[in-house]
Parts: C-alpha cells; sequence; structure tokens
C-alpha cells in the first residue's frame, strides 16, 4: 500500500519528533553524509563536461525523485512511521513559519557568521557537525530572505507559470532553455539577480547558507524543499496527460547535448532505473 507524504505544517508533534529523530540516527550512523556526497558528486553544470544528470538537465526531476526515495527508505529502516514532509513555500513564507520552528528544523543564523543557533540541528546541540562540504566550515548556516539584499520566495503565481508549460522540456536541454516544464521548475532565467532565479533556485538562494551549492543536502530543509517539487511534478502529469519525459531519445552525435543528458529509457546514474521507469510512483507514496 502507498503510504503518504504531508505537507510539513500539518504534522502533529509525535510526526515532528519521529521525523527529526530518523534524520539525526543516519547522522549518528554516517548514512546522511553519503547523501551529501552523492549531491556533491553529481552537481554537474552546464559549463563543465560529462554527463548532467542532476541538474540544468531534463532529468532533474526524476533524479531528485529517487534520491527522495533513497532517503526516505533509509528514513523507514530506523522507524516505518516516518515519510519525508514537504514544505509549501507559497504558503509558509516567514522566517519565523513551518518548517522554522525549535521543533522541527530550528530557526535563521545569527548575524555575525549565519550560524543555526536554535533546533535539534544546530552546532551547539551536538548531534549536526558538518562532515561533507564545498567547505571547511563544520556548522549549519541560513540567511533566510538574503540580509544583505532581500528577496521574496516564490510566489503560487511564479509557480503556476510552470505548471501551465504544456511540455516537459526542450533543446538544449540545459539551462538556457526558454520553455517547458522542467526548465520553468528548475528556475534558471535570463538577465541577473533575483529576476534569473525562479522557483526551485530562488528558494535555494532565500534559504542561503548551505543551501548555496553542492552540499546543500547539509541543511535538512533540501528534503522537504524537493519533496514539493516533487509534487509539482505529480501535479504537471496529472494536467498535461498526454506530455511526457523528454528527450525521449538521445541526442545524436554532433548535437552539443550528445551524451550530456539522460533519455527517457536510458539508466539514470547513480542507479539502475530510467526516467522512464520514475515517471509513476504511485504505488510507492502519494501526496496529502
Amino acid at each position: 500500500m502507498a503510504y503518504v507524504r504531508k505537507d510539513v505544517s500539518t504534522l502533529t508533534a509525535g510526526e515532528r519528533r519521529r521525523f527529526v529523530n530518523a534524520l539525526l540516527a543516519l547522522k549518528r550512523r554516517g548514512e546522511y553524509d553519503e547523501f551529501v556526497r552523492t549531491h556533491i558528486d553529481f552537481y554537474t553544470a552546464d559549463g563543465e563536461d560529462g554527463l548532467r544528470s542532476a541538474h540544468m538537465a531534463p532529468s532533474f526531476l526524476p533524479w531528485h525523485r529517487r534520491f527522495l526515495l533513497e532517503l526516505e527508505r533509509a528514513l523507514r529502516r530506523v522507524d516505518s512511521s516516518v515519510t519525508v514532509p514537504y514544505w509549501d513555500w507559497t504558503r509558509n513564507r516567514t522566517t519565523t513559519s513551518v518548517p522554522w520552528t525549535r521543533d522541527l528544523l530550528g530557526g535563521n543564523g545569527r548575524t555575525s557568521d549565519r550560524q543555526v543557533m536554535t533546533g535539534p540541528f544546530a552546532y551547539s546541540a551536538g548531534h549536526w557537525t558538518l562532515k561533507e562540504g564545498i567547505t571547511d566550515g563544520r556548522f549549519l548556516t541560513r540567511d533566510l530572505g538574503r540580509s544583505a539584499a532581500p528577496i521574496q520566495l516564490p510566489t503560487t503565481g511564479e509557480l503556476r507559470s510552470a505548471l501551465d508549460e504544456t511540455v516537459y522540456d526542450a533543446w538544449p536541454w540545459d539551462s538556457t532553455v526558454r520553455k517547458g516544464f522542467r526548465n520553468r521548475l528548475e528556475g534558471w532565467g535570463s538577465g541577473s539577480g533575483s529576476a534569473s532565479w525562479r522557483n526551485h533556485n530562488r528558494v535555494h538562494r532565500w534559504v542561503g547558507g548551505e543551501m548555496l551549492g553542492g552540499a546543500s543536502v547539509n541543511d535538512p530543509v533540501f528534503w522537504l524543499h524537493h519533496a514539493f517539487l516533487d509534487l509539482q511534478w505529480y501535479r504537471w502529469q496529472r494536467a498535461h496527460r498526454s506530455h511526457r519525459y523528454l528527450p525521449a531519445e538521445p541526442p545524436r552525435p554532433g548535437d552539443a547535448q550528445h551524451n550530456r543528458v539522460v533519455a527517457r529509457h536510458e539508466k539514470l546514474p547513480p542507479w539502475n532505473e530510467t526516467p522512464d521507469q520514475l515517471e509513476d510512483v504511485s504505488r510507492i507514496y502519494r501526496y496529502a
């Protein structure tokens, strides 16, 4: 039977506690840091060589769907009642609303060094020392709302602009494409500043701190954010039933994207599954 992923704002006190405790258990075991390393290893940008499977590519959504499933399976080995909740940032938009509470993810970082000082993931609590990253920092940092140059979380209208796209993705299958659901949701825009950061990307920048780079998994909000994005893919699929993951076939030799993107029936590194196999997960989970 499919289990349920809930809006984090609807979790009971007990559900919040079990979710946090399962995350802390994975951290104690060293399993959590493996997830951080995986995301760093697959954080490949347009300008780099080789296959892009996690970012700036059509497989952004199935890759993170599979990544979420890996984390969720690990959590459920600790506590079978736990699922990954989602953070609806179109509704819970302040620096003190869910999930930034003491019993969930803790709050903003302090002014001096952006170190998170509250909640179970604060360095001072002794349970969440950063061991994998792109810097030598040992403590979780956040800069909610980006204090030096404030930005706002994406609105319902901005999210709707992605959901209204009728095709999943389009050539050249990277961060420069100007149509298609995937990049509208992933959020690579033209220009500079906050106008060029849409949806997914702007949320990462709004949270700041660890969420700004390849080691963003160090902040547990990563999972709540990507669960909400996965829900948007589910909603887009239901609204556009005749449209599927693209490209259906690999780009041919001579195409700049040859061997750089994953086609519908190709294996999605580092797993032995294809985007086609990850399009329907209704037998595994559903959203409340």
